[in-house]
C-alpha cells in the first residue's frame, strides 16, 4: 500500500513533449471525468487489456484468458466511484477510479481504487498524470491522506508511483 503526501494537480489538457532519438514528438493527453455518453465497453477494454498485459506471469494465464469482454463495464457507474478517463487524440487509452477509503483501518483517507492503460501507453508518464490527477481530485474532496492498493508481487521499484511521493505502509 502507498499513501501519497502534497501532491497537486488539476484536471487539464496536458502537453507532453518527449525526445524520441532525433526528433521530437508532441501528444495531446486529456483527463477528465466520465460521462453517460463514454463507452462503458471500451472503458472496460482498458482493463482487459491492462489486466491480460501486465498481471501476465502473476496472476493464472487460465483465469486471464478467461476475462470476458465487458467485465467491468458497470464499475464505471457506481455511485461510491469518481472515474476518469484518459484520452490521447480522442483515443481511451486510461482509466482511474477512486474513493472514499472502503477499508476501516483508513476511513479518513481517500483510496485511489485502479489506473489502467491500454498496453502501448504504459511507460510513457500517461499513468503518472493520471495517478496525479486521481489523487489531485481527492485533495479537493477534502482527503490529506490517500492510498492505492496493488498486487503484492509488484515490487516499488517496478511501479510507476515510487516518483509520486508515495510512501509504503503496510500489507492490508
Amino acid at each position: 500500500q502507498f499513501h501519497a503526501n502534497k501532491l497537486s494537480t488539476s484536471l487539464r489538457h496536458v502537453i507532453i513533449r518527449a525526445a524520441n532519438h532525433e526528433s521530437e514528438w508532441v501528444n495531446s493527453m486529456e483527463i477528465r471525468y466520465i460521462t453517460s455518453a463514454d463507452d462503458r465497453m471500451a472503458i472496460s477494454g482498458i482493463y482487459e487489456e491492462s489486466w491480460k498485459y501486465a498481471y501476465k506471469g502473476m496472476i493464472p494465464q487460465h483465469y486471464l484468458d478467461s476475462i470476458p469482454a465487458g467485465r467491468w463495464a458497470s464499475a464505471a457507474d457506481n455511485p461510491l466511484w469518481k472515474t476518469l478517463i484518459c484520452m490521447d487524440d480522442g483515443k481511451m487509452v486510461g482509466t482511474s477510479s477512486f474513493c472514499k477509503s472502503r477499508f476501516e483501518q483508513f476511513h479518513d483517507w481517500g483510496e485511489v481504487i485502479s489506473i489502467y492503460l491500454l498496453p502501448g501507453y504504459m511507460g510513457k508518464g500517461y499513468g503518472k498524470i493520471l495517478m496525479e490527477s486521481a489523487v489531485s481530485e481527492l485533495k479537493k474532496q477534502g482527503y490529506e491522506r490517500v492510498f492505492y492498493g496493488f498486487l503484492k508481487k509488484i515490487s516499488e521499484q517496478d511501479i510507476f508511483t515510487n516518483n509520486l511521493a508515495f510512501h509504503w505502509l503496510t500489507n492490508v
